[in-house]
């Protein structure tokens, strides 16, 4: 047996992770949002890792900011604020360097030594987390914190991994989803706007016989006079474009 196949061999969640990737699927099918998607891989990531005290998702915003947008408990909150706060922690450098972090016991952890003293008296002992990347970028981490020493192992950060990795994937398409869901929202504004303005100058040209550019530099005039833009002005004029629904 290859080394690694015997890596593979360790991972005792090939099953688990099988039925949460299923499950991710349907959420995409039922297309959810982004917060929902959110709160469904802090759920499954905490049955995924049974040593769990607490699982949160960091995500990095559209600015480039970070914020904890799911979280199973006030753990969770206090120690990623600590993070924010200080500008250090194993999750910064999960999302720094696209790569996951251990901690066995944040009473003798070198690194990220503030941190580990601002949440030793939390509570918090042991951390592994690991970002969610696709090939737009780094989306985030996934967090998982223990209240005991020593929680978690070579095998749970390889199956955290994993699941940040489907994880990774469906937040992207959620992601996606919303952003084409608001352009299609405001491309339906744009249409009704272009025939709100085309019933209001069929209505100019009508009651007033003016020519097609006449009644829209009238429309224009009415808008100017009236402080507001020309298909609210046509609006006044005609009323509201029936939805389609």
């Amino acid at each position: 047996m290859s080394s690694e196949q015997a890596a593979s061999a360790e991972l005792p969640l090939d099953g688990e992770l099988a039925a949460v990737a299923a499950r991710m699927a349907g959420l995409l099918l039922s297309r959810e949002t982004v917060d929902s998607v959110l709160e469904l891989i802090v759920s499954l990531a905490g049955t995924t890792i049974p040593a769990a005290s607490g699982v949160g998702v960091t995500l990095v915003d559209t600015g480039g900011g970070l914020v904890t947008t799911s979280a199973s408990g006030p753990l969770v909150r206090e120690a990623d604020a600590l993070q924010y706060e200080l500008g250090e922690g194993p999750c910064l450098a999960a999302l720094a360097g696209c790569s996951p972090q251990r901690i066995d016991d944040v009473t003798t952890e070198r690194r990220w030594t503030r941190w580990c003293a601002a949440v030793a008296g939390s509570g918090l002992r042991s951390v592994v987390t690991a970002p969610m990347v696709t090939e737009d970028g780094c989306h985030g981490a996934i967090k998982v914190y223990a209240t005991a020493p020593g929680a978690f192992g070579p095998v749970d950060e390889r199956a955290l991994v994993s699941f940040a990795d489907r994880a990774a994937v469906l937040v992207a398409n959620a992601r996606a989803y919303e952003r084409a869901g608001r352009f299609s929202e405001q491309f339906k504004d744009t249409l009704r706007d272009r025939d709100r303005i085309a019933m209001a100058k069929g209505f100019l040209m009508g009651r007033d016989g003016l020519g097609e550019e006449a009644a829209f530099d009238r429309l224009l005039a009415l808008a100017r006079d009236g402080g507001t833009t020309p298909a609210e002005a046509a609006a006044h004029l005609v009323g509201p474009v029936p939805s389609e629904g």
